[in-house]
């Protein structure tokens, strides 16, 4: 009988970009072996910016869809992921007894400029999504 595969939650704020992104680079890097869903404390849609900038790094994540944590605690996640301290702080009573980890990341929907300067904040805060999401799996895995 194979072992029951983990399950990840990471929650930011309206799961337009942040959650989305780790969403997306650890399905990338646990493959089979966990599954990961996100959600927000609200609901804001996804981000085409986030859409475009994980596209520059191989990871698709055009077929996300913005949810609000209600719509996913079904059943107890082995692990809970915040990503920005607005989600740590309004986040609900999830069942079971998650291990939890908190990163908040900067925000980058609140960048303003020319469309290059708003994909460079996109593209630093991707890359510290990234970069955390490898050290989360080699730490789980």
């Amino acid at each position: 009988m194979p072992a029951p595969r983990m399950r990840i939650l990471v929650l930011c704020t309206g799961n337009s970009c942040r959650s989305q992104m780790a969403e997306g680079y650890l399905r990338h890097f646990i493959g089979e072996k966990a599954e990961v869903v996100s959600a927000g404390t609200e609901m804001h849609g996804l981000n085409p910016m986030a859409v475009k900038v994980m596209a520059e790094d191989g990871i698709d994540i055009s077929g996300h869809h913005s949810k609000v944590v209600d719509q996913v605690i079904d059943r107890p996640y082995d692990l809970v992921i915040t990503v920005c301290d607005r989600a740590r702080e309004h986040c609900p009573y999830l069942p079971g007894p998650a291990m939890r980890i908190h990163n908040s990341f900067p925000d980058p929907t609140q960048a303003t400029g020319t469309e290059h300067e708003v994909l460079t904040v996109f593209r630093h805060t991707r890359d510290l999504i990234k970069h955390f999401c490898q050290h989360i799996t080699r730490d789980l895995y």
